[in-house]
């Protein structure tokens, strides 16, 4: 029986880093997308990679759904099951949040103006970085490991510099005399991308408590 038991556990730890390797690869299409065609759109690579995120996220989906079969099929793990499968369903909105933006570039068919294109990057650059710095903060909560307090720390540092990014932006457009309709396109376009890194933020804060549940 406990053998039994041990082998779903491991089961489940197996299926969370097969889910952060697909979070990995969501984000790169993701990043790949911005990169090659932020301003245009049209081009046949974006629509691909679209796709391929798409592919990824629903994925992601998937194996969220096979860990909560096996969490709530009598397994017995070191953490309570509601909290990985809370932690689990905040971190599989970053994703979901990825996908939306491409979607908005694409089907309101959006080209980001030269002059906001270096904070665009940027802010899409470190909105990644800290998804990156998650999925290390996640494998050394599962590996028992220490270093998770020092990256939620550079975590919260680069979801306050993308806020000041955003703010930027946003004063940027409307200082601007674009037309009203699309600076509400773009300030919206805007906002979803300073969300991924304020869910990578909060995600970060979810492990850390249950580093410190663990220790109590």
């Amino acid at each position: 029986m406990f053998s039994f038991l041990f082998r779903k556990e491991s089961q489940v730890e197996s299926l969370i880093y097969d889910y952060l390797e697909n979070f990995h690869l969501t984000q790169e299409n993701f990043r790949k997308a911005v990169s090659a065609c932020i301003l245009n759109h049209h081009c046949e690579e974006f629509d691909f990679l679209i796709e391929q995120t798409h592919k990824y996220e629903s994925r992601a989906d998937d194996i969220i759904d096979e860990i909560n079969n096996l969490m709530y099929g009598k397994v017995l793990i070191p953490d309570s099951r509601g909290d990985i499968m809370n932690l689990l369903q905040a971190l599989d909105k970053i994703p979901h949040l990825l996908e939306r933006v491409l979607f908005i570039i694409k089907y309101q068919r959006i080209v980001i103006p030269d002059a906001l294109l270096p904070d665009v990057r940027d802010l899409v650059r470190i909105s990644l970085e800290s998804c990156d710095l998650l999925a290390r903060q996640v494998k050394l909560f599962l590996k028992k490991k220490t270093g998770a307090r020092a990256l939620l720390t550079t975590i919260d540092t680069n979801e306050s510099h993308c806020d000041h990014i955003e703010r930027r932006l946003i004063a940027t457009i409307f200082d601007s005399d674009m037309d009203p309709f699309f600076k509400l396109q773009l300030k919206d376009l805007v906002i979803n991308i300073g969300e991924i890194s304020d869910q990578t933020d909060r995600v970060s804060r979810q492990v850390n408590i249950l580093i410190m549940k663990r220790r109590v």
